[in-house]
């Protein structure tokens, strides 16, 4: 089955068009067009003219999703002001190139002050974590629903150290990530959760740490090292959102754990994982790890492998 095949959930669904009915009325989208003379249309194509370079008719016809005939119209009242210039295009005889002149960069310069101070104002009572939570998921959605035109993200990760309200995080994004690409049973989540509770619980600073790697203010990744014995440092919970592949991230906190233990004096550092985890067991290969022990074992609703790795520092 295709991905344009797929079914849809009617919950899905349902939630985006109560999203677009709620947005629409936020921002005024039904009423007269941010209190001015121009009907939306007009806003809109005054818009791309002004933040596009020499588009032509057809593309804004097409990318608005307008009539031909009826942007037409807009234009010849645009031209009628003195707004809009045309000038040939060099690709096609046929098209016309479309450009905002300095009187219609004038006319839209009240537009766009409006439509600002009105986002502004939507944004104003947030919080600063409030804000980059909104702008990045505004980012992720134009992402998924247009790859093409969205911006790049951010691919640039920061490392900071354990806040409230990670813990819970770490949790989650195992047991949904693991459920979703293994087929894990809620099993695997309630050991993270031990594990995480454990680790806060009886937490040594001096020896152990955690990292949680942010994009674009969101959350992607985490690693932690643990205190297995005087000697000998554990690294446990790395986990990567889909999201977040592909930018050696998972590397770089591996990285991070090892200069942590070897600055602090392990002589040892070992893991568990799982055979069928390949990019994770690539990681620790690659940083000189050994395999030592190799366990089949039934465990999280899946016939699993349970490997031990160690790598003297």
């Amino acid at each position: 089955m295709s991905l344009m095949s797929r079914p849809v959930c009617p919950s899905h669904v349902k939630a985006l068009r109560s999203f677009n009915r709620f947005y629409t009325q936020r921002i005024g989208v039904l009423a007269p067009s941010l209190a001015s003379e121009f009907s939306l249309t007009e806003v809109r194509v005054l818009y791309e003219l002004a933040h596009r370079d020499q588009p032509t008719a057809t593309e804004l016809a097409q990318d608005l999703a307008l009539d031909g005939g009826y942007l037409s119209r807009i234009l010849r009242r645009f031209e009628g002001k003195k707004w809009l210039a045309r000038a040939p295009s060099p690709a096609d005889a046929r098209q016309s190139l479309l450009q905002l002149t300095a009187a219609g960069h004038v006319a839209f310069a009240p537009l766009q002050q409006k439509s600002r101070e009105e986002a502004a104002g939507l944004l104003a009572p947030l919080a600063d974590s409030g804000r980059r939570q909104v702008v990045n998921a505004l980012a992720s959605v134009h992402r998924l629903l247009d790859p093409a035109a969205a911006p790049p993200a951010t691919r640039t990760a920061l490392l900071r150290d354990l806040k409230p309200g990670d813990l819970g995080w770490v949790v989650q994004q195992h047991g949904e990530i693991y459920a979703t690409e293994y087929k894990w049973s809620q099993e695997f989540e309630a050991m993270v959760a031990g594990i995480a509770a454990g680790f806060i619980k009886n937490y040594q600073p001096e020896w152990e740490r955690c990292w949680i790697a942010e994009l674009g203010g969101d959350r992607v990744g985490s690693v932690f090292v643990v205190r297995k014995s005087r000697a000998v440092a554990q690294l446990r919970l790395l986990i990567l959102t889909p999201q977040a592949r592909g930018l050696g991230l998972g590397a770089r906190l591996t990285d991070e754990c090892l200069a942590f233990a070897r600055a602090k004096g392990y002589k040892k550092m070992m893991l568990w994982t799982n055979s069928n985890l390949k990019a994770a067991r690539r990681i620790y290969k690659n940083r000189g790890f050994k395999l030592t022990a190799s366990e089949p074992y039934h465990g999280f609703g899946q016939k699993l492998v349970g490997e031990t790795w160690e790598l003297v520092l």
